[in-house]
């Protein structure tokens, strides 16, 4: 494994330094081969192209990419971590949601059976008013009728008594005055005048 990585970097310049005789040859293609074959042949691309892998195999002897591929380890996971807190977060939301529904459902539900008891409780009470008011009623036309039975008897009882009053001064003033005819007259329009 050692002797790999001391290897690679001379078989990757070796490989360089044959490309310039790889492009002479070939004459310069199309495509990515051809690109890479002019990119051999002309000076500056082939020193920047031999700058680019000197400074890559600097940065992977030195660790850099172990550090980036690491970081970026690192940051998935953090990711991943986020995500599965967030995933966690929303299924507790879903089940907050629906115990707030099935709570919200259940409450619905109580205050229509309150309604519907309170419903009941008024048509009982407006039933048993009705029925008070009722009795009320039959009590106070009892009363009525009996106070109007009694004035009717103690009416009927005093023009009894005036009727016997004049009934009797009017006896009284003919068995007095034995005068005849205008006695009996006088005496029947004091009777008619005690009942009028």
């Amino acid at each position: 494994m050692r002797t790999m990585k001391h290897f690679f970097p001379l078989g990757a310049l070796s490989a360089m330094t044959a490309l310039p005789a790889f492009a002479e040859a070939e004459g310069h293609g199309e495509g990515f081969m051809g690109g890479l074959a002019y990119a051999a042949t002309d000076p500056v691309t082939f020193t920047a192209f031999l700058a680019l892998i000197v400074f890559l195999l600097i940065a992977g002897r030195m660790g850099a990419f172990k550090k980036v591929l690491g970081g970026l380890d690192s940051r998935s996971s953090a990711i991943a971590a986020e995500l599965e807190d967030a995933r966690n977060l929303r299924e507790r939301a879903a089940e907050a949601l629906a115990h707030a529904e099935r709570r919200q459902q259940d409450a619905d539900k109580e205050a229509e059976a309150m309604i519907d008891q309170a419903k009941a409780d008024a048509k009982q009470i407006m039933a048993e008013a009705r029925k008070d008011i009722a009795d009320r009623l039959v009590r106070r036309e009892a009363l009525a009728e009996a106070r109007i039975a009694r004035a009717e008897a103690e009416a009927t009882e005093q023009v009894r008594r005036a009727a016997a009053d004049a009934a009797i001064s009017a006896a009284r003033r003919i068995l007095s005055d034995d005068t005849g005819v205008d006695q009996f007259e006088s005496a029947a329009r004091d009777i008619d005048q005690a009942l009028s």
